[in-house]
């Protein structure tokens, strides 16, 4: 696939906000490796070639198994995952449909079982970044396969 766009044609200050939210994120105080899970998660869901390659190689990087990155497609089905991992999986799912999907009383509920308000905004903001992120990837056509952990 030809990129059509790079990071270099962009306006100075471009992705300024967006790498220091993704900073705050990081320093948040989230598991970093629900944190890749949940990136992981979005990004198959958007279909976004780059940050699926970008997020395996860091959730590697971290720690994270190969089984649970390919159990994620069908993540209700396989053993794997915490409750606490399910409940920010369904609203990471949730929320990137959110055309589609609302909300609702009983998710939030269920998140505020394993998550203090600030760590749901927390959560909000970080799959807000990485649907964003994945949609100006598609965009540009960002170049998948030579992502080395700990680039960004």
């Amino acid at each position: 696939m030809t990129p059509r766009i790079s990071f270099q044609d962009t306006n100075k200050g471009f992705a300024d906000g967006l790498m220091k939210s993704g900073m705050y994120v990081k320093s948040s105080g989230l598991d970093p490796l629900l944190l890749e899970l949940l990136h992981y998660r979005i990004s198959q869901i958007n279909g976004c070639a780059f940050c699926l390659d970008m997020g395996h190689k860091e959730a590697i990087a971290k720690g994270e198994t190969e089984s649970r990155l390919h159990g994620l497609a069908a993540w209700r089905e396989f053993p794997y995952y915490t409750e606490k991992e399910r409940i920010a999986l369904e609203f990471a799912e949730t929320l990137t449909h959110a055309s589609s999907r609302d909300i609702d009383d009983q998710l939030f509920t269920s998140l505020n079982a394993f998550f203090s308000l600030a760590e749901i905004a927390d959560l909000a903001l970080a799959i807000t970044l990485t649907n964003t992120w994945n949609r100006i990837n598609k965009t540009f056509r960002t170049p998948a396969g030579n992502y080395k952990a700990g680039a960004y």
